[in-house]
């Protein structure tokens, strides 16, 4: 399976980022510092909401 990125929707202060589908460390907010996604061997386990997924 290819690896993708992904945007996503800051739950607290609604900023959108485009992040790693498959990330190894920890992903914050650019503008809250609140976490995104955490890593879990292979895909990142993501706590924002998904908007879409690039290919």
């Amino acid at each position: 399976m290819k690896s993708k990125f992904v945007k996503v929707r800051c739950s607290k202060c609604k900023n959108e980022q485009i992040i790693f589908g498959k990330a190894s460390s920890t992903v914050k907010c650019l503008i809250c510092n609140s976490v995104l996604a955490e890593p879990s061997g292979g895909k990142a386990k993501i706590k924002a909401r998904i908007i879409e997924i690039l290919v």
